[in-house]
């Protein structure tokens, strides 16, 4: 085979492995011109156009559009840039693919309604700015206008969602039920009284620093005795109850008695409810963090101790 010989379309059909109608169409559309024509009128081509015709199917195969391949083959643009611009494409669309495969999976798993599917595909494709509008809105809700507002501070670090530039479908979904949470009026209200009790407990604290949050030293105190198996409703719950309600009682300024321990009961109710435990996960998986561990079980144990010691 040498240079000048020139190919039917029949023999690059055959070359190529691409159809005869395929050939024709490129060459319609000037990517594979002919080099000649037969006596009969029948197009010829040189044995570049083998070359050319895999390097189309090739770019083809990646998705590139037909304009674009021509612009390459004529050498008007870089291959290298094509590349990388047609990259930076399908990443997005990867992404775009991504946050669908994600809330239709919700919407399976979830039963959801139209309306409800319709607000998961909006909070999906949200942009990192309107995310972070989202999120701080509601952390202002939550934290705005305490008096201890600069103790928040780290709180509310922790508490903000940073979903990464390609999410794995399970932390789209995280993000999705993060962000219902986070518009829900009910539950901002519930974080809202949190933040508001810790507050009034901390504008009790003395110069040298915050004390230590009651929920913190109630998780520490029972604890243990969770993990002894004793029975919250035993006498030998009633001195690891003393140690944490004396504990509130410094706290705030005020006597340990039957009223503070309903008053400290109604804190980890707050505390405890199982929404907060839910946003904190949800967190973890959109942040890429270890799961929290559950600490339903340690308040649970508190509040019954506290419930036996307040019904008279």
């Amino acid at each position: 085979m040498d240079g000048n010989t020139l190919y039917s379309i029949g023999e690059l059909a055959r070359r190529t492995g691409l159809t005869v109608k395929t050939i024709r169409f490129y060459s319609d559309r000037g990517i594979v011109a002919p080099t000649d024509r037969s006596p009969a009128g029948y197009r010829l081509y040189g044995i570049d156009a083998v070359s050319r015709l895999e390097l189309v199917r090739t770019l083809r195969e990646l998705g590139l559009d037909l304009p674009t391949i021509r612009r390459v083959v004529d050498r008007e643009l870089s291959l290298p840039d094509v590349a990388a611009a047609h990259a930076e494409a399908l990443s997005v669309q990867i992404s775009v693919l991504r946050l669908r495969r994600a809330v239709l999976t919700a919407v399976a798993e979830r039963g959801s309604t139209p309306e409800e599917t319709e607000l998961m595909h909006r909070l999906a494709q949200l942009s990192k700015d309107e995310r972070r509008r989202l999120i701080g809105d509601f952390l202002d809700a939550a934290f705005g206008g305490l008096d201890a507002a600069p103790a928040f501070e780290g709180v509310m670090r922790s508490m903000t969602p940073e979903l990464p530039d390609n999410p794995e479908a399970e932390q789209v979904r995280a993000w999705v039920e993060l962000a219902e949470m986070s518009l829900d009026p009910d539950f901002r209200a519930i974080v809202r009284r949190m933040a508001e009790d810790q507050a009034a407990e901390q504008a009790q604290s003395d110069t040298t620093g915050l004390r230590r949050d009651i929920a913190a030293a109630v998780r520490d105190r029972t604890a243990p005795a969770l993990t002894a198996g004793i029975d919250p409703a035993s006498p030998q719950a009633g001195p690891i109850v003393a140690a944490f309600t004396a504990y509130y009682a410094y706290l705030l300024g005020r006597p340990d008695d039957v009223e503070l321990r309903r008053r400290l009961a109604a804190r980890l109710e707050s505390v405890n409810d199982p929404r907060r435990e839910r946003y904190l996960r949800l967190l973890a998986v959109i942040n890429g963090w270890p799961a929290p561990e559950s600490l339903a079980p340690v308040f649970d144990w508190s509040l019954e101790a506290l419930r036996v010691r307040t019904q008279q």
